[in-house]
């Protein structure tokens, strides 16, 4: 997986990023560079607009620079200024990078018909993601014909620890990558941490003995979910799939005699469609 900086601005303080294996503040990274594209990661799917200040807040800069940085994005059309609500939204440059980036990845066609027709067998929501930061982010998604699947879509996000997806795929790290993301998990969850912890020891016992995890109101009190990780052999990368919905209509004994099995089987046909495709 190589290096990998997962908070590169220490919490979103903005300095030189730390390589996480010596320790030494990198000179090759390029702060402005860094600031920039996270004020881009401060737009949320499904959100219109948003003005400097709350761009500030959430990113943690300096109201000042992140007037310039809009300014600058807007002028290379990374996003788009509304003269009436004077807030910005995300431009049609951020839309030409993501489009570029979700056709590079191969596994998304071949999962796609799998995932739906799975999605509409059990009639809940599958998705494939892989992390970003302390996330997972969505790249595929297929829900079942019930109005009662999960309302989320490619490029939401999900946090890594809480998640079946997320638990996937911290199951499928080598132990070293593993305990390095821990780690900022830990930072972020604060108080939380105790909880978040034994829910991931919990999920990767339980990857061990059955090639999935699954999560039972750990994420969102009233979601059920199974997930399992997909590891790309000649390159390393990990992807993950998630199955889940209402705890109502995906109980937990469900989990166990059909959706894992399921999710397992769907993992292993994609695994040999790439590999054909190799």
């Amino acid at each position: 997986m190589g290096k990998d900086p997962i908070n590169a601005f220490s919490d979103l303080g903005l300095d030189l990023a730390v390589d996480p294996e010596t320790g030494d503040k990198d000179r090759k990274f390029v702060t402005a560079l860094a600031r920039g594209l996270e004020v881009l990661r401060a737009f949320k799917p499904g959100e219109g607009f948003l003005g400097n200040q709350e761009i500030a807040r959430r990113t943690g800069l300096p109201k000042p620079t992140v007037t310039r940085l809009t300014y600058t994005l807007t002028r290379l059309g990374y996003l788009s200024y509304s003269q009436r609500l004077e807030r910005y939204s995300l431009g049609t440059g951020v839309l030409a990078l993501g489009y570029a980036t979700l056709s590079n990845f191969g596994v998304r066609q071949i999962a796609r018909p799998l995932m739906q027709e799975l999605a509409d067998t059990v009639d809940a929501s599958v998705s494939l993601g892989m992390r970003e930061r302390l996330n997972m982010i969505y790249l595929e998604h297929a829900r079942g014909n019930s109005a009662l699947t999960l309302r989320l879509d490619v490029g939401s996000r999900i946090p890594v620890g809480t998640t079946a997806m997320g638990r996937a795929f911290l199951a499928a790290l080598p132990e070293a990558e593993r305990n390095y993301l821990m780690d900022h998990i830990k930072r972020h969850a604060a108080e939380r941490w105790p909880t978040v912890r034994r829910g991931i020891e919990r999920s990767l016992r339980y990857y061990e003995q059955h090639g999935y995890v699954k999560t039972v109101g750990t994420w969102e009190r009233d979601v059920n979910a199974v997930g399992v990780a997909l590891v790309q052999p000649e390159n390393g990368e990990i992807y993950a799939f998630n199955c889940g919905g209402p705890s109502f209509s995906l109980p937990e004994e469900r989990l166990d005699a059909d959706l894992g099995p399921r999710l397992k089987n769907l993992a292993h046909n994609v695994q040999a469609g790439l590999s054909h495709l190799g």
